[in-house]
């Protein structure tokens, strides 16, 4: 049930993360969760796009060293302590999760995207906790 994740680094000047979404908008491809961290001089961005093979190869195409990962996407309770619906099932089998952020406009439903240590078994884990998990089906939303 993994989906595809792509990262890059970026140049961390104005306009650097703007010229990848025109890339990307300009081949009609849409960006569902995104993720941007920085450093002095470099920005580790992660993303999801709707269609990640062509994404990946419209930044290739522009000259960016990508990397395609797969991540979980699970939609999260949306109360007071609903993450732990996940995270906990996680904690007690000792599966990290080494990152985790939002999807963009998902209307009234919250799904994160996560970096796992072992994602077989994260995936086995959340089902058996009735977490629901997107495949493809993320790529439409």
């Amino acid at each position: 049930m993994p989906v595809k994740q792509i990262s890059v680094s970026l140049e961390n000047v104005p306009g650097k993360l703007a010229e990848v979404s025109d890339y990307l908008g300009e081949n009609g491809i849409n960006i569902i969760a995104l993720s941007v961290a920085d450093t002095a001089d470099i920005s580790a961005v992660r993303f999801v796009a709707n269609d990640p093979e062509k994404a990946a190869n419209v930044l290739r195409s522009h000259g960016y060293s990508i990397k395609i990962t797969e991540v979980l996407a699970v939609e999260a309770p949306n109360h007071p302590g609903g993450l732990n619906a996940i995270l906990r099932p996680l904690k007690e089998v000792s599966i990290n999760v080494n990152y985790l952020y939002t999807c963009l406009g998902t209307g009234e439903k919250t799904v994160l995207i996560m970096g796992v240590d072992r994602m077989e078994e994260a995936i086995q884990v959340l089902k058996k906790n009735w977490v629901h998990m997107y495949d493809e089906e993320l790529y439409r939303l």
